[in-house]
């Protein structure tokens, strides 16, 4: 139990890392008005992906060696591709709002980012159970 507790708290030290980083994308794009928020999201996610898998992959689970495209890599990046999509979805939709509420640059861009962090927080401890119970399962 100590272990699982262990890797809960370093998973969120994780999430708090790569969040920073994608919310960082994120806010350029949009503020700057790049891009359009969907768009930029998926920007914004891709530039938190790999920190986060490397991280989560060493640092959590402790696994080293070559790492799995089958096995590792691509059910890894599907996990994050459910967390894409439900953000892009919420940050499109915020974006629409806040462009017809006719806010603030400042105000749409915390509208935006709001929602991604409310779509990869419904995400995020069933994330952290398949990546704990499947994708990096402790062996024995």
């Amino acid at each position: 139990m100590k272990a699982q507790l262990r890797r809960l708290v370093r998973y969120g030290s994780v999430s708090a890392v790569s969040t920073v980083v994608s919310l960082s994308v994120l806010g350029l794009l949009v503020a700057g008005r790049v891009m359009a928020p969907g768009w930029a999201n998926v920007v914004a996610t891709a530039a938190g992906t790999g920190p986060s898998f490397e991280l989560n992959r060493r640092w959590v689970w402790n696994k080293t060696g070559p790492r799995s495209v089958a096995t590792e890599i691509v059910p890894f990046c599907a996990l994050s591709f459910v967390g894409l999509a439900l953000s892009t979805f919420a940050v499109a939709l915020a974006g629409l709002w806040a462009d017809h509420a006719a806010v603030s640059t400042a105000t749409r861009t915390l509208v935006v980012e709001g929602a991604n962090v409310s779509a990869f927080g419904l995400v995020w401890l069933g994330q952290f159970v398949l990546l704990d119970r499947v994708l990096f399962r402790p062996t024995v």
